[in-house]
């Protein structure tokens, strides 16, 4: 009947089950819905071509999903979703609830430029088990700390995924191409980014819910084992759900919902879900942590700048420190847009307190490349390595990435994959600044470009400079 189609706006929901706003949307409107997917400039721009394509994959596959019934605009969302809604007779929108700084801005105002045009919409869930907000202190403020957070969020957090509808009736209309993706992506690039190769080749993991689900059932075959074997980068032993939860091909709901039973590695994986909504959390509070320090003495530390700082951060950038470890996953990164969690800690920490440069520099790389870039838990990750954020790691704790291979990586298999130039040095020689010295140095492999002794004392002396100017400040 006329009027009776209800829009469901996929964003960070692009799934069929355990969709509560969709389900809402098949409700409202008695199983005629219209999905669409709007192609927004301003959260397109921060997005480098690895995330692009991945986002687009993941579209791909939900289009499938519906029977080739995703109707794609391009534009300022209120006014495309007012054109579909006039297009097919719409009063009535639903949308999953969106919990980040820009997010929650264009909601307000589509909400509000909709209603001048008599349309509802709605917000229904969110890409959390527990919405951001929901956890509080026993006194209501939001909680600073991980683990009173945790506390609270267990008391609230659901493992009851949702079916997905049946009997779904999509409405269609016109259409722009993906391609418009290509079009918007990539504006925000900033100057003093190197140039690389953008030759990614996506790890055999797939894009959308039917790829998701199949990587969560092989995951569940192994999480057991995830609480010894999550720190190696050389093993295949991480659950590589992010980017779909990213872009809610799955919802965490539906990975707690394997996570039952008394096994070390299903508590610690429960643990790493619950630390993604805690940044979401925390984000949602201080919006401003997308790009300021949250610790305040830690605004007066000094970071270099200029021609010094961007030589130091290309290389960086590039995997070319003449560290071995931190150059094979910043190769990761580059080939994959992905990297292992312990050597995103690691090559984080190396080019805050061993160059010496500003968090933010290495946060915008990581989310440039990364197909699970979130804002929430990029920036906050970072904040932790730097000693900045929320219930930071102490400043103090400085990775030494020799070490950290040693004991991560002894056999140098992470290395051997992603830095070819070491493939015939063994370990532990390839675990070494540039590769070893004598005889089983490659030569193709870069030096060491700086002392990482002489660096880390030069760190502790700007922390404790930072200390002081904070302490005469106050």
């Amino acid at each position: 009947m006329p009027g009776a189609t209800t829009i469901i706006w996929f964003r960070r929901d692009l799934r069929l089950h355990d969709n509560p706003a969709l389900l809402e949307a098949v409700r409202l409107g008695s199983g005629e819905v219209a999905a669409v997917f709007i192609i927004d400039e301003v959260f397109a721009a921060p997005s480098g071509p690895a995330r692009t394509r991945y986002l687009r994959q993941s579209l791909e596959a939900l289009d499938v999903s519906i029977d080739g019934a995703l109707i794609v605009r391009r534009g300022e969302p209120s006014e495309e979703l007012e054109r579909v809604a006039r297009e097919l007779h719409v009063r009535d929108i639903v949308a999953t609830g969106d919990y980040g700084p820009q997010g929650r801005r264009r909601d307000d105002r589509v909400r509000e430029a909709l209603a001048r045009q008599g349309i509802s919409i709605t917000y229904v869930d969110s890409p959390y088990v527990v919405a951001p907000g929901i956890v509080t202190t026993k006194t209501g403020t939001p909680c600073r700390v991980f683990g009173a957070f945790q506390r609270g969020w267990n008391t609230h957090a659901s493992t009851r995924p949702m079916p997905a509808p049946s009997g779904v009736h999509w409405r269609r209309a016109p259409s722009v191409s993906l391609d418009e993706l290509d079009a918007c992506a990539g504006k925000d690039r900033p100057s003093y980014f190197p140039d690389v190769v953008d030759d990614v080749v996506m790890h055999e993991i797939g894009a959308g819910e039917v790829a998701g689900h199949r990587l969560l059932t092989q995951f569940d075959d192994r999480v057991d084992d995830y609480g010894e074997s999550r720190n190696l980068p050389g093993r295949d032993s991480t659950s590589r759900l992010s980017p779909f939860l990213r872009f809610g091909a799955l919802h965490p709901r539906q990975v707690l919902s394997i996570l039952d039973g008394a096994s070390q590695g299903r508590a610690t994986y429960r643990s790493e879900v619950c630390w993604r909504e805690f940044y979401a959390d925390v984000m949602y509070h201080e919006p401003q942590s997308a790009s300021q320090s949250l610790q305040p003495a830690m605004r007066y530390l000094r970071c270099d700048e200029g021609a010094v700082a961007e030589e130091r951060f290309a290389q960086w950038a590039k995997g070319q420190t003449g560290f071995p470890l931190v150059d094979a996953g910043m190769r990761q990164l580059l080939g994959e847009g992905w990297m292992h969690n312990r050597v995103r800690m690691i090559t984080a920490s190396f080019l805050v307190k061993h160059l010496h440069v500003d968090w933010r520099w290495g946060a915008k790389w990581f989310m440039w490349h990364l197909i699970d870039g979130d804002l929430a838990s990029n920036q906050h990750g970072w904040q932790w390595v730097a000693g900045t954020g929320t219930d930071p790691s102490p400043f103090h704790r400085i990775f030494n990435p020799t070490l950290q291979a040693s004991r991560f990586d002894p056999h140098g298999t992470y290395i051997h994959r992603y830095v070819p130039e070491l493939r015939d040095v063994p370990a532990p020689q390839c675990l070494e600044p540039g590769g070893g010295t004598g005889l089983l140095r490659a030569g193709a492999y870069p030096l060491a470009i700086i002392d990482a002794a002489r660096e880390r004392d030069e760190a502790l002396s700007r922390f404790h400079d930072a200390r002081e100017r904070a302490r005469v400040a106050s």
